[in-house]
């Protein structure tokens, strides 16, 4: 699956709010491995409140992942839209309920704006959820403009909850 740029680190985030919401983001982690990507960390699951424009729903169970992949940013982005499929995803309102979210975050140093993908992931740095997975699996993460996630994250201060609630692996 070489497109010749070699291995990057990139960071997926993972969501549920429907159904088993454990089974569904244990799953992702396995349908990324069956999709031939390089799973090397898996951070803590965290209990979320709903953000956006749908606050009455379910809260979310969240989790941050960081992969090697060899995969150019598009296709990549295919498989996180394949396994969000496979796991009964229909489409919905933005921020509504759903059993899986598989979000790519960031990859390696890639900025990219196109019609289907933007990196690094224009809402990474605007919600907790998001930060406090990808900082437990690399507490020095940056951006690729040196962006340091830490200071986003103190930025934010106390807002939405973000709480741990245990291993996904």
């Amino acid at each position: 699956m070489s497109d010749g740029a070699g291995e990057r680190v990139a960071y997926l985030g993972l969501g549920s709010n429907v159904g088993d919401r454990w089974a569904s983001l244990r799953g992702a982690i396995a349908a990324l491995r069956r999709h031939g990507v390089s799973v090397d960390a898996v951070s803590s699951a965290y209990e979320t409140e709903p953000v956006g424009e749908i606050l009455d729903q379910p809260d979310f169970l969240n989790a941050a992942v960081r992969i090697g992949t060899d995969l150019e940013p598009e296709a990549l982005l295919s498989i996180c839209k394949a396994i969000e499929a496979e796991s009964g995803r229909t489409a919905g309102p933005r921020h509504g309920p759903r059993t899986l979210d598989v979000d790519l975050l960031l990859l390696g140093d890639v900025e990219l704006v196109t019609d289907r993908l933007r990196l690094p992931h224009p809402e990474a740095t605007s919600r907790r959820f998001v930060l406090v997975p990808l900082l437990e699996l690399d507490p020095g993460l940056t951006l690729p403009d040196g962006t340091r996630l830490s200071d986003e994250l103190e930025a934010l201060g106390d807002g939405e909850r973000v709480e741990r609630a245990g291993a996904l692996e």
